[in-house]
């Protein structure tokens, strides 16, 4: 197995190696080398320019990263099993670990298939194992012989693809490591599961989001104050990618970043807005309720799915009894669930204040 390469060697997912470079890698600095893109690469999407580019560099979930970085340098790399929510790092981990086993050549030695392939049973059978079964050569400084095969979004496998595949594993695991990378690890069979070695990637905590959305503003030299900075981590719930994503829109729509400009790119109703629909619904007559809030939704272009949302996360912050709050929510979640499946608003809008309405009458008979 390869030796740990300096990330200063390693270049990024391009064929053209000789126009990029990497920051020195700081002990003091993890999660924030970058890739320094030269002007003509100035559209590079920011969530591939600020791509973690070696494992020392994934500022988040260092207790699996560093299980992995020393599985890899003992050469006691197994097949693994990455699973949580999008934005997590998982991808980023995988090519991380491929940089470090084969440098700037990584290329040559790992076999990527996500959603956008057929993977079906017959590309388990044919692409996967052809890959599998050719025998490795070095190229360049890598000096590892296994390879390395990535099934992203593994979960939209078949059920028939994902038994082949088993077998696949089992056969080639001499000279191939198998990675998998889904959101929904219930989805992998128990079979696939024993195989691999389990790594959960939970949402990124506030922190962590910040402090490398405070890298991305310094280096983009963005005017960006600190209540916009909050609203960025509040919407991206924890997916590094959405907020870096929101963060590049918002850059382009507007010069200065605030938390108005962030809602308006998103579509996502501001919290002073929400806190004014609460007060209608905890207050007002159902027709008035009704009239005021259809017209903030076409003022403003609110869905009414955003709105119901929010609102269910408000109603946490309200003091009520407890019977009265999971009555609420639980009438939130179905009015959730019917606009999911296209139920007309202005109904549900409807049901919304009189779940309101409801709360209300059970509230003044408690206090009694």
């Amino acid at each position: 197995m390869a030796e740990a390469l300096s990330p200063v060697v390693m270049d990024i997912d391009d064929n053209d190696h000789s126009n990029h470079s990497l920051k020195p890698n700081n002990k003091n600095d993890k999660g924030k080398n970058v890739v320094v893109v030269p002007p003509e690469s100035k559209a590079v999407p920011w969530v591939e320019k600020y791509r973690p580019q070696s494992l020392a560099d994934v500022a988040a979930h260092r207790d699996i990263v560093d299980t992995i970085d020393r599985l890899t340098s003992e050469n006691r790399l197994p097949h693994l099993l990455l699973y949580g929510p999008p934005g997590t790092g998982k991808t980023s981990t995988f090519l991380a670990v491929a940089r470090k086993l084969y440098g700037v050549q990584f290329h040559n030695m790992i076999l990527e298939l996500n959603a956008s392939d057929d993977r079906g049973i017959d590309v388990v059978r044919q692409q996967i194992q052809d890959f599998a079964s050719t025998q490795s050569f070095s190229f360049g400084s890598a000096k590892s012989s296994v390879k390395l095969i990535l099934l992203d979004e593994a979960d939209a496998m078949t059920k028939d693809a994902q038994f082949a595949l088993r077998r696949v594993i089992e056969k080639y695991t001499r000279n191939t490591r198998f990675t998998l990378i889904c959101n929904h690890v219930n989805k992998i069979i128990p079979a696939l599961q024993s195989r691999c070695t389990r790594f959960r990637f939970a949402p990124l905590d506030s922190f962590h989001v910040t402090e490398r959305l405070k890298h991305v503003i310094e280096a983009e030299k963005l005017d960006l104050p600190e209540t916009g900075l909050a609203a960025l981590v509040r919407l991206s719930n924890g997916d590094m990618r959405k907020a870096l994503n929101i963060l590049q829109s918002t850059h382009m729509a507007s010069q200065q970043i605030t938390e108005e400009a962030v809602y308006m790119c998103t579509g996502n109703p501001l919290p002073k807005d929400i806190e004014q629909i609460s007060y209608w619904l905890l207050n007002e007559s159902f027709s008035e309720s009704f009239k005021r809030i259809s017209e903030m939704k076409t003022r403003k272009g609110l869905a009414l799915v955003d709105i119901v949302r929010e609102v269910t996360m408000f109603v946490f912050k309200i003091k009520m009894p407890s019977d009265v709050r999971v009555q609420l929510i639980n009438d939130l979640a179905d009015i959730e669930y019917r606009l999911s499946l296209g139920c007309n608003d202005k109904l549900q809008l409807g049901s919304l204040i009189a779940s309101f309405t409801r709360a209300r009458s059970d509230l003044v008979a408690a206090a009694k």
